[in-house]
């Protein structure tokens, strides 16, 4: 059985053309999938102590430092269990949405989710796929003001995810359209 980690990470929830996209990607890709839906945009921010929680070893955790850490140890195991990774990953302000970089910074975690060899950083979440929902009112894809889908799929390499599938429906103000040619992307899916 697949197992599908589904997150969602715009600010306006269920309402939003990515979670609607995303949600179609699930029922398009899941049929008898195990589905662990995420909403991502009220992640807490990295802190100081939340980063130094995630940076000792867990043997070394204080109380405080545990109940810090547990919730990135929570979405890490969520990551580690995935099949596939279904991102909601609308275009704010030319970036990625702060509750998904906060989802990043969360799961990012040396010899955990990637490693340091002598040869450099090595990902852990191998035979992994991502499909990766990107919308945005006037940023198009891949265009020199969308810093948002490199920075995504840089993070998503950087962890060992090399199977990354892009749905684009951006520039949504000029192109109305681009939701109808978004959802024939994800029936796509369905063949691929």
């Amino acid at each position: 059985m697949t197992n599908i980690l589904q997150l969602d990470s715009s600010a306006t929830g269920d309402a939003s053309v990515t979670s609607r996209l995303n949600a179609l990607v699930v029922e398009t890709v899941g049929a008898d999938a195990t589905v662990v839906r995420r909403d991502v945009s009220a992640l807490p921010s990295i802190t100081t102590e939340r980063f130094a929680a995630n940076s000792t070893s867990v043997e070394d955790r204080t109380p405080e430092q545990r109940d810090l850490a547990s919730l990135g140890d929570d979405l890490i195991v969520e990551l580690e269990l995935a099949d596939v990774v279904v991102i909601a990953a609308p275009i704010y302000n030319f970036g990625v949405p702060s509750g998904l970089k906060s989802w990043m910074d969360l799961v990012a975690r040396a010899g955990r989710t990637f490693r340091y060899t002598e040869t450099g950083p090595e990902g852990q979440i191998t035979n992994t796929r991502a499909i990766v929902v990107t919308a945005s009112g006037g940023v198009p894809l891949g265009s020199a003001a969308d810093f948002s889908s490199p920075h995504i799929t840089t993070f998503l390499q950087f962890l060992g995810i090399d199977d990354i599938t892009q749905i684009d429906a951006t520039g949504l103000m000029m192109n109305p359209g681009k939701i109808s040619e978004a959802e024939t992307q994800v029936r796509a899916l369905a063949v691929a």
